[in-house]
């Protein structure tokens, strides 16, 4: 018999649930410094991850928790980038 695939769980920076990789958004900051969204999960670098919702955006933001797990300033662009995705995605 077969064993169940183990299903690869990630906290949200956000609301700080435990979740599936695959229902959460990859916040990755590349090895240049660069901070991005990585909808794959394959792009190199350190990742932080997000419920696809406002208010977990919202609550990583005020809390800063972005800043906290990358050690940088998150560019405001990234935080307009990652709204608007939230806002796409509901």
């Amino acid at each position: 018999m077969q064993k169940p695939k183990k299903i690869p769980q990630r906290q949200c920076v956000g609301c700080r649930e435990m979740k599936e990789k695959r229902e959460l958004i990859r916040v990755v900051k590349s090895p240049e410094g660069e901070v991005s969204l990585d909808f794959s999960g394959k792009k190199p670098g350190r990742g932080a991850y997000l419920c696809p919702d406002a208010e977990c955006l919202k609550r990583a933001r005020k809390a800063r928790s972005l800043e906290r797990a990358f050690s940088a300033p998150i560019p405001p662009e990234v935080w307009a980038r990652l709204e608007e995705e939230m806002a796409h995605g509901e």
